[in-house]
């Protein structure tokens, strides 16, 4: 596999250039009777950095699915990156996709060097075999560790650091393979106060970098929406609240009606925070 260095590191990143990155046209996913999502209908163009907000069981974790080529819609239409899902080669498709989840931080070996964590981001694999790399590939790992402030821990065992470190390893991993797209699903769960500030903080900076891939970043927690994102999709049941650009979609009425109690929504600077009202 030839080696490429990030193209948000220092130029344009290849995308689809003036198209849509993602396109959800009334989609719906219907698993044992049961609704996960209800015509949804959603577009995410190239430079747009979003937040999916919900409940546990909103459908934001299926939504990102969706998204990554990893499951298909039971209606309506989904393009990602201008393929049509059903119509298109996935495992293709997911080559262009950077993905971080819960379920791929647990195939992660314990023993897996910090280092080799992100390079075999390069073949697809989890955990080091008989793949090949060369200096570039190594080099572009190491570019992306000391991104997200790991690069000190190469070396290191992966099982051996703390949970916001791993978070960040898992970032720098989905982005080895110099995607148009990142999907990030909950990456500050789990992170104590000072870890999960670390972590907003550097996806801040990744999402101002407008050389970066779009974003798509899945949360329940409005603390955890890193400055520079500009657009939210609210989910409820399944259904879309509310969906647009953050400042306007972003009010406490619509986050009332999104986690069914009245919360107030409190701003400051670039960062927000709800309570109770």
């Amino acid at each position: 596999m030839p080696a490429r260095r990030p193209a948000w590191l220092d130029g344009p990143v290849p995308t689809v250039a003036d198209d849509l990155v993602i396109e959800f046209d009334s989609v719906g996913v219907t698993r044992s009777g049961t609704a996960l999502l209800q015509d949804v209908t959603l577009q995410v163009r190239p430079e747009q950095r979003w937040v999916v907000l919900g409940p546990n069981g909103a459908g934001k974790t299926t939504l990102l699915s969706l998204a990554a080529g990893r499951m298909h819609p039971t209606t309506g239409t989904v393009r990602v990156l201008g393929e049509q899902l059903g119509r298109t080669d996935l495992a293709e498709l997911r080559t262009r996709i950077g993905l971080t989840t819960a379920a791929l931080a647990e195939r992660i070996p314990a023993t897996e060097r910090v280092l080799d964590v992100v390079l075999t981001a390069a073949w697809s694999v989890v955990g080091r075999w008989r793949e090949s790399y060369d200096a570039l590939d190594a080099d572009r790992a190491r570019d992306l560790l000391d991104q997200f402030g790991v690069g000190g821990f190469a070396a290191r065992e992966y099982g051996t650091l703390s949970e916001g470190e791993r978070k960040r390893v898992q970032i720098a991993r989905a982005l080895m393979t110099d995607p148009e797209l990142l999907l990030l699903d909950e990456p500050a769960a789990g992170l104590d106060l000072g870890a999960r500030e670390d972590l907003v903080g550097r996806l801040g900076g990744l999402a101002r970098d407008p050389h970066a891939p779009a974003l798509v970043l899945v949360t329940h927690h409005v603390e955890e929406i890193p400055p520079g994102f500009t657009h939210a999709l609210l989910l409820r049941q399944g259904a879309v609240v509310a969906a647009g650009e953050l400042a306007a979609t972003l009010t406490g009425d619509h986050l009332s009606k999104t986690f069914g109690l009245p919360l107030v929504l409190d701003r400051v600077g670039a960062r927000y925070a709800a309570r109770a009202a």
